[in-house]
């Protein structure tokens, strides 16, 4: 069972460090809509949600800016360390936003064994979740360089079609090395463009404790090696981000009883990539953006997105149909692990994210870190989900069966987070920066209970 997922996860990680030339039809979507960012130096506006960007960054980093934490900051921090990892093979790492019981049943048939070996909860499982992260970090890791300056790995061009989306909106690239004073290839930057807050940011706080696997570690040598070198990987998106909301999503849709922790659980994740001095504040939010997004449209069965092939990954032609065989799957193993109904053992809960307002307080602070508005005429916009990005609501759906495509749009539409900001310019992914999932959860489950 070990070797055949090792294999898996190999494949996968080599996947998604190699792009091809020519980008995908899923790729440049993404990149179209992650695209707003490269034209904030233009407007002052732009601009201060940059300065702000910077500001927020290094305040969290440094403690000194005090979010509405699960944990005290320098346990957070230790936390924040541990979440360094990726755990691609199984999902074991995020398995605690599943709460203290159920959770414990999840890492019993699913953990890692060490850094390269791990066991899986089932097949059906491990192919959604390898599936889904395949096609979200994969579009994470297109961004990388692209909004770098404009390669696929720091070097090779990128296609005249994916370069357009920048030109025809006037944009910039390499946005945050040239903001904040750190140009690509200049003293302290990286090669290549769009420099982390652990090179630009002029005070760096140092986490000592252990990572995921109990090794002594700290946050420079996940930053600057030998652990993790990031020193010439460019900023924007958060990758990191990206597979924590794809993977928490996965589990959300797995275990609908604790969607709005599993939701809490993926801010977390993205906020310690602040916490670490890895990512600024809107890397973690287009990451977020961009996992919402994939996610949305692999449970609309979306063409481009489904019956694709990824190298040592499952094909997967009906996503929605997938997520459902694995969920009987998922519930029949952990019943029996647990020796209670799911519900019972999802509601065991004494760890982090047992305080239901504590939860909503941190998630709110990360629905848009207190970023200025970019865009002053979608800030008051009234936006109807249905209309402007229908694919939304399966994210509900998927979930709470028994409400229709259209309620769901409405639970997103009425629980929208704020408006106007950096990556909302009116498009359809725009809204996806505005989806607050914690709230729209919580509300369907309300709404839906009983039935």
């Amino acid at each position: 069972m070990y070797g055949r997922r090792l294999v898996g996860a190999l494949a996968v990680a080599a996947m998604l460090s190699i792009r091809l030339e020519a980008q995908s039809t899923t790729d440049l979507a993404a990149l179209s809509g992650l695209a707003p960012v490269t034209t904030l130096s233009r407007t002052s506006a732009g601009r201060a949600a940059l300065g702000a960007n910077y500001t927020v960054t290094g305040g969290i980093q440094a403690g000194e800016l005090r979010q509405s934490a699960l944990l005290p900051f320098a346990d957070d921090q230790q936390q924040a360390l541990r979440d360094v990892f990726e755990s691609f093979g199984n999902l074991a790492q995020l398995a605690d936003g599943l709460g203290t019981t159920l959770g414990a049943a999840y890492v019993t048939r699913a953990h890692y064994i060490d850094r390269t070996h791990f066991t899986e909860l089932s097949q059906s499982v491990s192919d959604v979740a390898a599936y889904a992260l395949a096609v979200a970090h994969g579009n994470s890791t297109a961004g990388k360089y692209f909004f770098a300056n404009f390669t696929t790995d720091g070097r090779k061009p990128v296609s005249a079609e994916a370069k357009a989306i920048v030109e025809k909106i006037d944009g910039t690239v390499d946005m945050f090395g040239r903001a904040y004073g750190f140009p690509a290839g200049g003293p302290g930057a990286g090669s290549y463009g769009d420099a982390r807050p652990f090179q630009t940011e002029p005070n760096f706080t140092r986490i000592i404790g252990r990572d995921y696997f109990g090794t002594p570690a700290d946050n420079t040598v996940y930053n600057r090696g030998p652990m993790m070198n990031l020193t010439n990987s460019p900023s924007f998106p958060s990758g990191h981000t990206t597979y924590g909301y794809t993977g928490v999503l996965v589990l959300a849709f797995l275990f609908p009883e604790r969607y709005p922790e599993m939701i809490v659980r993926g801010a977390e994740y993205g906020n310690h990539r602040i916490v670490v001095g890895a990512h600024y504040a809107m890397d973690v939010l287009g990451g977020r953006t961009l996992a919402l997004y994939d996610m949305a449209h692999l449970l609309a069965n979306d063409s481009a997105y489904v019956g694709q092939s990824y190298a040592g990954v499952q094909t997967i032609k009906d996503f929605r149909g997938a997520v459902v065989r694995a969920r009987k799957d998922a519930r029949k193993i952990l019943e029996t692990v647990c020796g209670k109904a799911i519900a019972e053992c999802a509601r065991e809960d004494i760890g982090r994210l047992s305080d239901p307002a504590a939860n909503s307080a941190f998630y709110a602070s990360t629905q848009t870190y207190g970023l200025p508005v970019v865009y002053a005429a979608n800030s008051t916009r009234i936006v109807d989900v249905g209309k402007v990005a229908p694919e939304a609501g399966y994210l509900l759906t998927i979930a709470y069966p028994s409400l229709s495509l259209q309620q769901a749009n409405d639970i997103l539409s009425k629980t929208l987070g704020p408006g106007g900001g950096f990556l909302d310019d009116g498009s359809e992914f725009g809204v996806y920066s505005r989806i607050d999932l914690h709230a729209a959860a919580r509300y369907a489950a309300v709404l839906t209970a009983g039935k």
